[in-house]
């Protein structure tokens, strides 16, 4: 499910779920997590890169697992994956997503939360759930330390997904890739960090940690409260009756 490798101080971990899009099940958050607390006490690794097997990055939540859960178990699940999602920012080493094909829903804000990303540049970036009748339920304030409230309003509401030229241009992505070439770009930039002492680059991702995660727990909390809640209205039990999940 999790492929780790190593190129010299530089782990990368590819979640390998093609069959369901590289979507974030229980499992898939845990087994994540499990490697990067390993990578955290392990001196020999000095940067962590994470992608995805094709046919892209991430889509989201694992739609088949939730529609085994009921409402409040989905909002469990949710607030599991926030958890795991803010708990990158207190890492002691850097970690930089590699973004190719698609970044969907929780995948979208899993890969922001990342403290460098890349894309390639026909990357598909969109947050589909307000269209499908709820508020994303965590992330949010990931986004606005990327991008400023406005900017993060603008892209929760979905309206059209972006691609990974214009997610580079507003700041979502922080370097820009050839098609096929995150990874490589990924891996470029790691081993730049990796020649920087690496004291240095444990305190500057110790200092900036409150401020890229400021209100995150909180935000997260009332997001799920407004998911929780939005999920109880026609337009978004359609949705969910869709996928099978119990209402």
């Amino acid at each position: 499910m999790i492929d780790r490798s190593l190129q010299g101080a530089v782990a990368v971990l590819t979640v390998n779920r093609p069959n369901r899009r590289n979507a974030l099940s229980e499992e898939t958050v845990l087994e994540i997590k499990r490697h990067l607390d390993e990578i955290e006490s392990d001196p020999g690794i000095r940067v962590t890169i994470i992608t995805g097997s094709a046919p892209g990055f991430c889509a989201g939540s694992d739609l088949k697992e939730l529609a085994t859960m009921d409402l409040r178990g989905m909002c469990r699940h949710e607030a599991d994956t926030a958890h795991f999602c803010r708990s990158i920012s207190q890492l002691s080493k850097p970690v930089i997503a590699a973004v190719e094909g698609f970044a969907l829903g929780g995948g979208f804000v899993f890969a922001a939360s990342c403290d460098i990303v890349i894309s390639s540049r026909s990357c598909r970036w969109h947050l589909p759930e307000v269209q499908i009748g709820w508020i994303p339920p965590w992330g949010l304030e990931t986004l606005v330390a990327r991008l400023g409230p406005v900017a993060a309003r603008r892209l929760t509401w979905g309206s059209e997904p972006l691609d990974g030229v214009e997610a580079h241009r507003i700041g979502l992505a922080d370097f820009l890739s050839d098609d096929g070439a995150a990874l490589k770009t990924a891996l470029e930039l790691a081993q730049r960090l990796v020649a920087l002492p690496d004291v240095a680059v444990t305190a500057v991702k110790k200092y900036f940690a409150p401020h890229v995660g400021a209100n995150g727990e909180t935000g997260d909390v009332i997001a799920n409260r407004m998911f929780e809640e939005n999920c109880k209205h026609p337009a978004a039990i359609a949705t969910l009756q869709k996928f099978g999940v119990r209402t």
